[in-house]
């Protein structure tokens, strides 16, 4: 136990110490701030301009076009030819061309200097469709305002009732939203740092500084303490980055953001989760704003949400990590790592693929095999946590990932011992598998 100790030791000093990991270490937060502020940012900035000129050759939408804040209309008694002409010596930005047999054909024209933005097409194209469908409506002696009131949008709200008896309401977008980040994070954590500990065993192997260590220790426990001591620089970086990040975005947020665009950030939110109740919340006070975005929050169970994703986190890179230690000591390169990639990260692949699945459906069967399958469940378990898991599923999941990171480390063990000692050979799956029961 000591030297497995000492070996951590090592390797968490040697990789804390690099100025990669500092510098990665102070980068991602920053990163992640920059992102967070330039998606808002830019969606704040303005739009340029635009003025159009409406050739209508329709007569159906003269002067009825409604002028937007970044649009405005001038509607032309001349012909498309002609306006195309004298385009360049104008100031106008767009011309929208309507023809004639616009009800037939359902289609317009837009002529430009500069390719316009999506948003303005799309404003375009919606406030033309709205016009067609009035005057349809119209037509056919349907009154418009009488059709906007039959049309009718629900506002369903989830509760799940136990068996002793208690409500509990979820929110199905939150729960989606956390458990896909959860998720995501460790398959990403697993992937990056698991590599880790193959291309160290790989490097010590091809360097033959291997040598030299097993004459102090033995290969299971170089192999353990290698995977504990990548695994701990993993979570000291990731716990800087939450920190860094945490206190980055509160400082950024409040030096950058004045209050009304905050207020106008949480009635995005509010809106965008009680769509008809639009109006309401500008009613609202500061406090009773904070306690409905908190609202949001308060129905998922965070020590449950934050204990798993730590487990999670740590026992499915251990997993991992023992098979990539395995996959480095069995080749002499990391371009003859691809053979026995493929079993190891098919596994992790599909996980994410199926958590689409799992969160429209978190209590399938599909999503609980999945979530108790040591290869999978890290992934797929922190998904259906936020919808809410029976404790028997979670402790059952965790029981088998905890058993299956001994069985793997286990036999990852007996193919290392094996593998880090061999040189110059083109390893293939029967060989390891022969590795598996050699004695010691």
């Amino acid at each position: 136990m000591k030297k497995i100790l000492l070996i951590i030791q090592r390797e968490y000093l040697s990789r804390v110490k690099k100025k990669s990991f500092v510098v990665m270490t102070i980068l991602g937060p920053i990163l992640m701030i920059g992102l967070i502020f330039a998606q808002f940012w830019i969606k704040m900035i303005p739009e340029e301009k635009q003025k159009i000129l409406v050739v209508d050759e329709s007569k159906l939408f003269t002067n009825k076009l409604e002028n937007s804040s970044n649009s405005t209309f001038t509607f032309s008694n001349n012909s498309l030819i002609d306006e195309q002409n004298n385009f360049f010596k104008t100031d106008y930005n767009v011309i929208l061309y309507i023809p004639a047999n616009i009800i037939d054909s359902q289609k317009i024209q837009i002529f430009y200097k500069k390719q316009p933005g999506l948003s303005l097409q799309d404003y375009i194209s919606t406030v033309i469709e709205k016009k067609l469908e009035d005057m349809k409506l119209i037509a056919s002696g349907i009154n418009a305002n009488q059709l906007k009131s039959i049309k009718t949008k629900l506002n369903v709200t989830n509760t799940k009732i136990e068996k002793n008896g208690i409500f509990e309401t979820k929110d199905n977008e939150v729960s989606m939203i956390l458990g896909f980040l959860a998720g995501i994070l460790i398959y990403f954590f697993i992937f990056l740092y698991g590599a880790q500990v193959m291309r160290g065993v790989i490097e010590e192997k091809t360097s033959r500084i291997i040598e030299v260590i097993i004459s102090s220790v033995k290969p299971f426990e170089l192999m353990m303490g290698k995977i504990i001591g990548i695994a701990m620089v993993g979570l000291t970086q990731f716990l800087l980055w939450i920190i860094l990040s945490a206190v980055g975005t509160t400082l950024v947020g409040n030096a950058l953001m004045k209050d009304d665009l905050k207020i106008e950030a949480v009635e995005q939110t509010y809106k965008s989760n009680v769509p008809q109740q639009k109006d309401v919340f500008k009613e609202l006070d500061s406090q009773q704003k904070t306690e409905i975005i908190n609202s949001f929050f308060e129905q998922v169970n965070f020590p449950v949400m934050i204990g798993s994703f730590l487990f999670y986190f740590l026992f499915g890179y251990l997993l991992y990590g023992a098979l990539f230690a395995a996959v480095g000591s069995a080749v002499d390169s990391e371009a003859d790592t691809q053979q026995f990639m493929l079993p190891i990260t098919v596994p992790l692949i599909l996980a994410f693929v199926f958590s689409q699945n799992v969160m429209t459906n978190p209590e399938s069967a599909l999503a609980f095999w999945l979530s108790i399958f040591p290869l999978t469940s890290p992934v797929i378990m922190m998904v259906r946590i936020p919808f809410g898991v029976p404790y028997f599923d979670l402790f059952l999941s965790m029981f088998l990932l905890v058993a299956g990171f001994i069985g793997v480390t286990w036999l990852s063990g007996k193919i290392y011992r094996t593998g880090i000692l061999m040189y110059g050979k083109k390893n293939s799956y029967k060989e390891l598998w022969k590795w598996l029961f050699y004695r010691a």
